[in-house]
């Protein structure tokens, strides 16, 4: 019975799911399989011929292979491997190399032959790269063939290199990388512009012969890929369906890759389910969605066409359902986001009283505040309370060179309207501009010039906040340690980080804490810096009696947005009010119209914010609510 219900639950999925809670106990997993492949063979006196991938997603696995080879003995003696891709042209000395990152996520930490390791070859002539790819496959089949393929997934679907359009039986070949999967190496190297158009890739049919391959996903941002890889019909525009067509693959996820699945995301569509207010809340939402109708004009016969007549039988009648919905969505809605002083806060997101409170506004980098919750921000200091708001990065990846050089000009002009001398600084502005004439892509900054990128960016959030109306003395810059290393890749969280904002918070005794809750922001540090604060209110949970009366609310906005169901306090936006935000973003200059990092949203950060705004006001206003200009979205974090 229980496997009848697996199979009805999974029918929309084409190839087998395995589904960890994280991506930490799904790397061990996956890495476990991989130790056991290596022993078995061993224990035939044969080797392991393995395909490896690169990128974030495999780091995981290959931790726990080093630690198992230092701690528990695994040897690596027997193993070959083939590597799925490479840049074209690369050096394999490149910091970006997929030699480098082989060597210094597994290679150097393992005792295996270094002629057992094969990686394509970047450096190659043009003319002889036809034959290496040749010889590359030939090497493999005199193997026997790969006994495990490991994958990850792009998000254009593809597999290794093998971009939308790849044929279900290529070989290892040059390829042309896809714009979206250019745009997402862009900070590994220092810009888009840097990133080589060409790779060298194993082939899908290459992939195909393998024994065991086993494909891995990890986060949110990867739900929708997977759900076409998984659901979706085989087609040549995202290449990872074609492993529907295997006998031989898996795929491991953690629950935010799997999120976008039917078993997880409409779970009623599949089976029976435990009813629970949340679950009725996202499925009522979802029905009004699919049928565009208001929430209180929903029938029964829509429940039962849509595989929610159980609940219409277990806690119909629908338009009593219907009725409670309408309420819940309703009382997320509230122009006091500090709390309705004197008033009925029984239905109501925040509490009356205290009438004045005080406020922080986490920013994980220095404009996330205007850009999420600047209408918030505003009405929060608009309607009295103590707001307080502080800058947890201080940003300086994300400056131009071109800005560093225009402000230490001004800097000099300025000096000499005023009579100072300007040797000193005109002599360093020499050297920054030597240097980033020579700057290779990806290089770090000299400390200079990193200094003049968190001042810009310092500049322009204090900008940004006397706007919205505080005082200098409710800015804070915390200029977290594990940001500063002058890379995209950022150092681990130490004590110090911790510390820095617990002595914050001890400072303020905030009744709010609002922080960034946006875990798909692709370069991690929203998740790092919500870390950190969920961290240190926990140590002071235990001692600091203020703590068990500080609500802490997540925002969302530059990357994506609540989905509506799970939004708890909707706070209203006149066109006055967006225009006000609009005008608090645009003090962040460096970040207006070609900002470094712009992710994969074409749209300026103030467009952005200003259409999720006004979709999630739309979105209540499809359910039956009343039709306001914008929403910006918060949901409360029970810590």
């Amino acid at each position: 019975m229980a496997r009848l219900n697996l199979l009805e639950e999974t029918r929309y999925e084409k190839l087998p799911v395995t589904v960890y809670p994280n991506q930490k106990e799904a790397s061990k997993q996956v890495a476990q399989r991989i130790a056991g492949l290596i022993k078995a063979k061993q224990e035939i006196g044969k080797p392991a011929v393995l395909g490896l991938a690169t990128g974030v997603t495999p780091i995981g696995v290959y931790q726990e292979l080093v630690r198992l080879h230092k701690e528990e003995g695994l040897s690596f003696k027997n193993v070959i491997t083939f590597n799925l891709d490479e840049y074209y042209p690369m050096q394999p000395d490149a910091a970006q190399s997929y030699v480098t990152f082989m060597n210094e996520n597994l290679f150097n930490h393992i005792d295996i032959e270094q002629s057992n390791v094969h990686i394509p070859n970047g450096t190659l002539d043009k003319d002889a790269v036809a034959a290496f790819c040749m010889d590359y496959e030939h090497k493999i089949e005199e193997l026997g063939g790969l006994d495990l393929q490991i994958l990850g997934i792009g998000r254009t679907g593809h597999i290794g290199f093998n971009e939308p359009g790849s044929a279900p039986n290529s070989g290892t070949r040059l390829v042309t990388l896809d714009d979206l999967t250019r745009s997402d190496a862009s900070r590994d190297f220092g810009g888009k512009e840097n990133v080589p158009t060409k790779a060298i890739t194993m082939g899908i049919g290459t992939i195909f012969k393998a024994r065991e391959i086993i494909l891995m996903a990890w986060s949110q941002r990867k739900a929708a890929i997977i759900k076409k890889a998984v659901e979706g019909e085989i087609s040549s525009e995202v290449p990872a369906t074609y492993l529907q067509l295997s006998e031989h693959v898996e795929f491991v996820l953690d629950e935010g890759a799997a999120s976008d699945l039917t078993r997880f995301d409409t779970p009623w569509l599949v089976k029976d389910c435990v009813w629970d207010n949340n679950l009725k809340k996202k499925a009522v939402i979802w029905l009004a969605g699919e049928l565009q109708k208001p929430v209180l004009k929903l029938t029964e016969e829509d429940y039962n066409n849509h595989g929610m007549a159980q609940l219409a039988v277990e806690q119909g009648p629908v338009y009593n359902i219907n009725i409670d919905i309408f309420n819940q969505i309703q009382h997320t809605i509230t122009g006091w986001p500090g709390g309705k002083p004197n008033a009925d806060d029984s239905q109501r997101p925040e509490r009356a009283n205290p009438a004045k409170k005080r406020s922080i506004v986490f920013s994980p980098h220095p404009d996330d505040d205007v850009i999420s919750m600047g209408g918030t921000f505003i009405r929060l200091v608009d309607q009295g309370h103590d707001v307080h708001v502080a800058y947890q990065t201080s940003g300086n990846t994300a400056v131009w060179d071109d800005d560093v050089l225009r402000y230490v000009e001004f800097a000099i002009d300025f000096n000499k309207s005023i009579g100072d001398d300007t040797d000193k600084l005109t002599g360093i502005y020499e050297g920054m501009r030597t240097f980033l004439q020579q700057k290779q892509p990806n290089q770090i900054d000299s400390q200079e010039i990193r200094n003049v990128k968190g001042f810009i960016r310092k500049t322009e959030a204090i900008a940004g906040a006397r706007y919205a109306g505080l005082p200098d003395d409710h800015i804070h810059f915390m200029a977290l340690p594990f940001y500063e290393t002058g890379k995209t890749q950022k150092n681990k969280v130490g004590e110090e980080d911790v510390r820095l904002t617990m002595e914050l918070l001890q400072a303020v005794k905030p009744h709010q804490v609002f922080a960034a809750g946006d875990f798909a922001d692709p370069h991690g540090t929203h998740v790092v810096c919500f870390n950190i604060i969920l961290e240190a209110l926990k140590r002071l949970k235990e001692t600091e009696d203020w703590v068990k009366d500080c609500w802490l609310w997540l925002y969302r906005g530059a990357w994506h947005e609540f989905a509506t169901h799970e939004i708890e306090m909707a706070v209203p936006l006149s066109p006055q009010e967006v225009l006000r935000k609009r005008h608090a973003i645009f003090k962040h200059q460096s970040q207006k119209d070609t900002p470094v990092f712009p992710g994969d949203d074409a749209r300026e950060f103030w467009v952005r914010a200003e259409d999720r705004n006004r979709e999630t006001a739309n979105c209540y206003n499809q359910l039956g609510l009343a039709e306001y200009e914008a929403m910006e979205a918060f949901v409360r974090y029970k810590f």
